[in-house]
């Protein structure tokens, strides 16, 4: 099922949302330790300054934290056109029979029939199928075998845009997050990535329970947006699943007075997407378990149904989960934190530091 939503009319316009950062701010390279970096608390009337192992006291009793479990693949492949020119691909899907869904660069754009020479060493070829992808901006390749079996021996960790570097061995471990067990995503889900084994002991020693959702994180999360009407721009679409499990662990946090803290906006876009799905089915009912795709795109005045606590890296200027986390927060009360983060020089982005957020009453 796919759960599609447009923002609703709205004063704000693109240029709401953007901000100057100092391009030193932009995190290269994780932190020493993934508990070590630093937490903005945006929860009270004025922000203060953590570190993220602090955030158990930030906890409570009988609060549920839902974590992304989606693991991410090393989908970036270099390689060659059978005409000996370069081509970089980034896979964003991988589907049956072999086949998956890929961004293609190159001085010219492959033919279907052709083949390409994709991977390290002797790396293997690939068979251009066409285009695909729902606008058609992507390529329909073959692979000889198991698409993530040649993934993980001849790909790279797909790094986003604004790391200025090659990816290396430090980011096969960091650039994946503790929980990560279903393997689909092209970016990761990076809030999530501050976590390590002696903190989720101490919030679960705290009282609160944890539960997983799955959201395969696209490319299409650094997709910028063109246009000043926020109503104009077209969402990407991703895959997700809310099981049997979160919506009873859901069930259990209301039940007791708990809140429900979701980790990162992909989990917020999970819970929510799952919650638009329920109430479709029939109004009133409460969440039920859910899969499929959506392209919700969440801007100011969007209904939150599930999540009260948000955990999240600071985003880019003018990007939808800028927005989206502004709609949860407030507008004015997010711009205000950000201009704090950047005069307090956190650091920024997918390795940066992180801020939680309350939703705005």
């Amino acid at each position: 099922m796919t759960t599609s939503s447009f923002p609703p009319p709205s004063r704000f316009t693109l240029g709401d949302f953007d901000f100057a950062l100092p391009p030193e701010l932009i995190a290269q390279h994780p932190a020493a330790e993934r508990s070590g970096s630093r937490l903005l608390d945006g929860t009270a009337a004025e922000a203060r300054d953590r570190r993220f192992r602090d955030l158990p006291e930030l906890l409570r009793e009988g609060d549920l934290l839902v974590v992304n479990d989606t693991r991410v693949v090393k989908a970036r492949l270099l390689g060659t056109k059978a005409s000996g020119g370069a081509v970089e691909a980034l896979v964003e899907r991988i589907e049956p029979e072999n086949r998956v869904l890929a961004q293609l660069r190159a001085s010219k754009s492959p033919k279907p029939g052709s083949r390409l020479r994709l991977g390290s060493g002797e790396g293997f070829e690939a068979e251009v199928l066409g285009r695909g992808g729902a606008d058609g901006s992507l390529f329909e390749l073959r692979f000889p075998a198991d698409p993530l079996t040649l993934l993980e021996r001849h790909g790279h960790v797909p790094l986003p845009p604004y790391i200025a570097r090659d990816d290396g061995a430090e980011d096969e471990r960091r650039y994946q997050t503790v929980f990560a067990a279903e393997p689909g995503a092209v970016a990761a889900p990076t809030a999530a990535l501050h976590f390590d084994a002696e903190l989720l002991a101490r919030i679960a020693a705290r009282g609160v329970e944890r539960c997983a959702i799955t959201l395969h994180v696209g490319a299409g999360t650094f997709q910028p947006v063109r246009s000043d009407d926020l109503a104009g721009h077209v969402m990407h679409s991703e895959r997700y699943s809310v099981g049997v499990e979160a919506v009873a662990a859901i069930a259990r946090a209301r039940a007791r007075g708990g809140r429900v803290v979701a980790v990162g906006t992909t989990s917020l876009r999970a819970l929510e997407s799952a919650a638009l799905v329920s109430a479709s089915a029939a109004a009133g009912t409460p969440l039920a378990p859910t899969r499929g795709e959506t392209r919700l795109f969440i801007t100011p005045g969007f209904e939150f149904r599930v999540v009260d606590l948000l955990l999240t890296n600071f985003h880019l200027p003018k990007s939808t989960l800028l927005m989206l986390v502004s709609a949860f927060a407030g507008h004015e009360r997010v711009l205000a934190l950000y201009r704090h983060a950047i005069a307090e020089r956190y650091r920024f982005f997918s390795y940066g530091d992180a801020m939680l957020l309350a939703r705005a009453a």
